[in-house]
């Protein structure tokens, strides 16, 4: 059976839909809390090589330009980074290019598309539940010492936790692949921090680390589709083979060259740290309302909470105008929970007055 909580009894858990994302939550008219994309004008070093790209769509896409860039960033070779249709397509290959792993462990609550991916490629899925009382906090311990494929969000979604870089690397052996799902580390900012805290995508001395990245996210690219997967280059080829020619388009290639770039990174780290700011401020707003409960220290673009019957009053909030993203289709978490991406500060106290209100009906 796939998905099972790791010694738990067959049938225990309810099988969550693995297939749920928070677009399917935005409708007409709604304020869109339940994607995690952020929303802002293009700048210029993106939009220009975006729109010149455009102009070059007869030729086939060669990605070397990009991937040297990508590379560049992260200070590693280019042979090993691999670009991929957005971060999605990159468990796809993972579950295709690797069909004989034995044991394949999740670990939850996180971003269902990793399980959804190696399901469908016909792995029995074993699941590692962090606990919400301890603030989803990772125990390396718990995965199991034979498992040859773990994969674990760093900061997770949709708790927004964010584990300590050498907690992750403990999970790093020999004989296993570890996945890193880092689409989420250019949210990340901490004081005295110049880069992203706790990220792994410059780390070439673990074996079989896999990071995965985003670039959708940040610089609101959701529709264009890019992402990329750095690991050894060895490991990186096993994956290509498996993906479809020409599977990243030209204009895709463009954005990643730019988003590569040092302006790009700098303008990222100003964002990261606005970020926590308005994070922070929806958090003490979110404090002060009774029943609601932050489980774990938020760190990305969202806030994972807990509110007794959160299904009735997700509802409540959309017929306010509210759209949030709903918890019980991430296994690990229930009815009773909630994501709601970090806003703008009006943005946040409209909704903050409008969660009060829901409440206090």
């Amino acid at each position: 059976m796939r998905g099972q909580p790791i010694g738990a009894p067959l049938g225990v858990v309810p099988e969550p839909d693995l297939g749920h994302h928070g677009d399917v939550e935005v409708g007409e008219g709604l304020v869109d809390l339940a994607v995690n994309v952020r929303r802002a004008p293009m700048p210029p070093w993106l939009a220009g090589p975006l729109a010149a790209s455009l102009g070059d769509l007869a030729r086939y896409p060669d990605p070397a330009p990009a991937r040297a860039a990508v590379a560049a960033r992260h200070r590693r070779p280019p042979a090993e980074v691999l670009l991929t249709a957005g971060a999605a397509e990159g468990f796809v290959l993972i579950a295709q290019a690797l069909r004989g792993v034995r044991r394949p462990v999740v670990v939850h609550p996180q971003f269902t598309e990793p399980e959804a991916a190696l399901a469908a490629a016909g792995h029995e899925v074993e699941r590692v539940l962090l606990d919400a009382a301890d603030g989803f906090r990772l125990d390396p311990a718990r995965v199991p010492a034979d498992a040859d494929l773990v994969m674990v969000g760093n900061p997770t979604n949709p708790t927004s936790v964010l584990h300590p870089a050498a907690t992750i690397a403990v999970l790093a052996r020999p004989g296993r692949v570890l996945v890193v799902d880092e689409a989420f580390a250019d949210t990340t900012a901490a004081p005295g921090v110049p880069g992203e805290p706790e990220s792994l995508a410059g780390r070439r001395d673990l074996p079989g680390l896999l990071v995965l990245r985003s670039l959708t996210k940040t610089w609101g690219l959701a529709g264009l589709r890019i992402g990329y997967l750095l690991g050894e280059a060895a490991l990186v080829d096993r994956l290509a083979r498996v993906q479809p020619l020409w599977a990243v388009s030209t204009p895709a290639l463009a954005a990643a060259t730019a988003c590569a770039a040092p302006e790009a990174v700098a303008a990222e780290r100003a964002i990261a740290a606005g970020l926590a700011a308005d994070r922070d401020h929806l958090l003490a707003r979110l404090a002060t309302l009774p029943g609601v409960r932050v489980a774990g220290r938020p760190a990305s673009a969202f806030v994972l909470l807990e509110i007794p019957g959160a299904d009735r009053i997700r509802l409540a909030l959309r017929e306010r105008g509210w759209a949030v993203r709903r918890g019980d289709t991430f296994p690990g978490l229930g009815p009773d929970w909630l994501r709601v991406a970090v806003r703008d500060r009006r943005t946040t106290d409209a909704f903050v007055e409008a969660l009060a209100d829901i409440l206090e009906a």
